[in-house]
C-alpha cells in the first residue's frame, strides 16, 4: 500500500515518514452463513472480547446453535485471537447486538435492539415493533439480568457506557409515543415516559446497577435525529453525538445547516439539559463517535460529504470523507481535519490512546460497477489512520480481501499492537485466509514497531478494588495450576483448580476487606491482594 498525508499539499516530500503497520496475525470467526460484527473492546488480560450477531448454527469455529433469526453473540479471545469462551443470547426473532463494554465488576454489559418475543433467553416480550435490549454478564459469561425497554414504535439502541455510581447510560433512538399504563393502571417501570418530536428522536435512559430505570430524556426536531454515541463527561454529566435533518422545533434548538448535521447535546447528571450545538456544511454529516480527551475537551468524528460552508471550514477530497473536530466544554469549535481515501470513507470509530495520539478507523468504499473485477487496494477495506494529539496524520493503514469489508471498531491493545474488528464478505485474498461462511467476524492485528511494548506482570487482578468479581490476570503460559483464596488473617476460603490466564474470583459473599490470591502452576508461584469495596450505592 503506498500511504499519503492527504490534509498537506507537500504530501511526497513526507510520504517516507509515514509508515503503514505490520500485520501480526488475521483470524475469521463464524458459521457458515452469516456473522455481523458492531463492536469489540480490549480486555486486562491482553485479549479482546467481539459483540455482534449471528444467523449462523453449530458450523465453522461457532460451537453453539441460534435460538431464532439473528441472536447476539460474543466471543472471549485472548492475545493471540485463540478462542477463551463464546456464548449466545436471543429469542424467536431479531435480536442486534451494537455496543458491548466491561463493567466495574468484572462483567460485561450487552447492548442493542430486540423485535423478540418472551422465550428462549428473553425474559420479557417487545413492547413495540423493537426495543432496546441490555443484558448483564458476570465475569465468566454467565447472565446476571436482562431488561426490555420501549413503547409501542421503534427503539433502536447504538450505545451504552457505565458511569461512576456503577450504574449504566444507554443512548438511541425512537420513533414511540410515551407507553400505555398497564392493566392495572399503574406506569409500565420499563416504558417510554414522554412523547416524540418527529420521525426519530434522541432517547437517553438512565440505569442503576440492577438495570432500574432512574430517568429518561427524549430529544429531537421534527424530522429524524439519530444517536449513536454516549459517554459520561467527568463532571459528571453526560455528552450525546448523533445526526440530526431536524430545523428548529420540538426541543432542538439549533438551526441545520445541511442534509444532515452532527447534533451535541451536553446534559448534567440529572439528564437536564446544558448546552447544544450543530456541527455541519451544505451536505450531509454523519456522526459515529464522541469522546472526553485527556485534556477535557471533547472529540467528534463521523464522515461528511460538504465542501466548506456551514461551519465546516475544511474541504473533502473526492465524495464521503472522514470528519474530525475538537471542541471545548462549551462547544466551540478548536480544530476540525479531513481525510480523504475513496469516493467514500465512512468513519465508525474513533479512539484515544494512551500517547494521547487518536486511532480513526472506518471503511472506504467504491462505487458499484458491473465491469469492476477487482478492488482496489484500499477500497472496500478495512482503514485505520492514527493521527497525534492535533489530528495530524501520523500512518495510514488498509487491508482487505476481493469483497466488502466492513471496519466496526480500531483499539490500541496493551501490547502495543492496535486491533481492527468488523465484517467481511470477502473470499480468501490478499490479506485474509480464514474466512469460514457468507459474512464473518474477521479481526486483524497490526504490530507497531515503534510502539514500546508493555511489561506484562507474573500476576495482577482487575477491576482491584472491586465489588463482586475480580479477574486475576496471570502474565505466563502454563500446562495446569491451581487457585486458593485469604482473607487477610490467612483464612483459606476457596481452592479451585485453573487452565486459563484469566481467573475470576468471587468476591460476592465477602465482606470488605483485604483478600489474597495465591496461583501456583507448574511454572512458578504468585500472589496478589484484593480489595473487596464498599458498595455505596446500596
Amino acid at each position: 500500500m503506498q500511504t499519503k498525508n492527504l490534509l498537506m499539499p507537500i504530501a511526497a516530500l513526507l510520504c517516507t515518514l509515514v509508515q503503514a503497520q505490520d500485520i501480526l496475525w488475521e483470524k475469521s470467526y463464524g458459521g457458515k452463513h452469516s456473522d455481523y460484527l458492531f463492536d469489540a473492546q480490549p480486555t486486562p488480560d491482553y485479549g479482546f472480547i467481539l459483540a455482534g450477531s449471528s444467523l449462523s448454527k453449530n458450523t465453522g469455529n461457532k460451537t453453539h446453535d441460534g435460538s431464532g433469526d439473528l441472536d447476539y453473540f460474543i466471543w472471549k479471545m485472548d492475545e493471540k485471537g485463540e478462542l477463551d469462551w463464546q456464548k449466545s443470547f436471543g429469542g424467536s426473532g431479531a435480536d442486534l447486538l451494537q455496543s458491548i463494554k466491561l463493567t466495574s465488576d468484572g462483567g460485561f454489559i450487552l447492548a442493542g435492539t430486540s423485535d423478540s418475543q418472551k422465550g428462549l433467553h428473553k425474559k420479557d416480550s417487545c413492547r413495540g415493533h423493537e426495543d432496546f435490549w441490555i443484558v448483564k454478564l458476570n465475569a465468566r459469561g454467565a447472565e446476571q439480568w436482562q431488561r426490555t425497554i420501549g413503547s409501542s414504535g421503534q427503539e433502536l439502541l447504538q450505545s451504552i457506557a457505565p458511569t461512576s455510581d456503577g450504574g449504566y447510560i444507554i443512548g438511541g433512538s425512537s420513533s414511540s409515543e410515551k407507553s400505555d399504563k398497564l392493566k392495572n393502571g399503574a406506569e409500565d417501570p420499563f416504558g417510554k415516559k414522554d412523547n416524540g418530536f418527529g420521525n426519530l428522536d434522541y432517547l437517553v435512559v438512565k440505569l442503576d446497577s440492577e438495570g432500574k430505570i432512574e430517568w429518561q430524556k427524549t430529544y429531537g426536531g421534527q424530522y429524524a435525529d439519530q444517536l449513536r454515541s454516549i459517554i459520561q463527561t467527568r463532571d459528571g454529566g453526560y455528552l450525546l453525538g448523533g445526526s440530526s435533518n431536524s430545523p428548529e422545533s420540538g426541543n432542538k434548538s439549533e438551526k441545520n445547516y445541511g442534509q444532515s448535521d452532527y447534533w451535541i447535546i451536553k446534559l448534567d447528571q440529572k439528564g437536564k439539559l446544558e448546552w447544544q450545538k450543530v456541527y455541519g456544511g451544505e451536505g450531509d454529516e454523519q456522526l459515529q463517535a464522541v469522546l472526553q480527551s485527556k485534556d477535557g475537551n471533547y472529540l467528534l468524528a463521523g464522515s461528511s460529504s460538504s465542501a466548506t460552508s456551514g461551519n465546516k471550514n475544511v474541504s473533502n477530497g473526492k465524495g464521503t470523507d472522514f470528519w474530525m473536530l475538537k471542541i471545548d466544554t462549551s462547544g466551540e469549535i478548536i480544530w476540525q481535519k479531513t481525510y480523504d481515501i475513496g469516493k467514500a470513507d465512512l468513519l465508525t470509530s474513533l479512539e484515544e490512546n494512551a500517547d494521547g495520539s487518536l486511532l480513526l478507523g472506518g471503511h472506504a468504499q467504491s462505487e458499484a460497477s458491473a465491469s469492476k473485477k477487482k478492488d482496489k487496494e484500499g477500497i472496500n477495506d478495512y482503514i485505520a489512520i492514527k493521527t497525534d494529539h492535533k489530528g495530524e496524520e501520523q500512518w495510514t493503514q488498509s487491508v482487505g480481501g476481493n469483497g466488502e469489508d466492513i471496519l466496526r471498531k480500531a483499539v490500541e491493545t496493551r501490547d502495543g499492537g492496535y486491533l481492527l474488528a468488523g465484517t467481511s464478505m470477502s473470499a480468501v485474498s490478499r490479506d485474509r485466509y480464514t474466512g469460514k461462511g457468507r459474512n464473518d467476524f474477521w479481526v486483524v492485528k497490526l504490530k507497531d514497531s515503534k510502539k514500546k511494548k508493555e511489561k506484562k506482570n507474573p500476576i495482577e487482578a482487575y477491576p482491584n478494588p472491586t465489588l463482586h468479581y475480580s479477574n486475576v490476570i496471570v502474565g505466563y503460559e502454563f500446562d495446569k495450576g491451581t487457585a486458593t483464596v485469604y482473607d487477610i488473617s490467612g483464612r483459606r476460603l476457596q481452592h479451585f483448580d485453573i487452565h486459563d490466564r484469566t481467573v475470576p474470583v468471587d468476591l460476592g459473599g465477602m465482606p470488605e476487606g483485604i483478600y489474597i490470591v495465591e496461583i501456583r502452576t507448574n511454572v512458578q508461584e504468585d500472589s496478589v491482594k484484593i480489595v473487596k469495596a464498599i458498595n455505596k450505592n446500596k
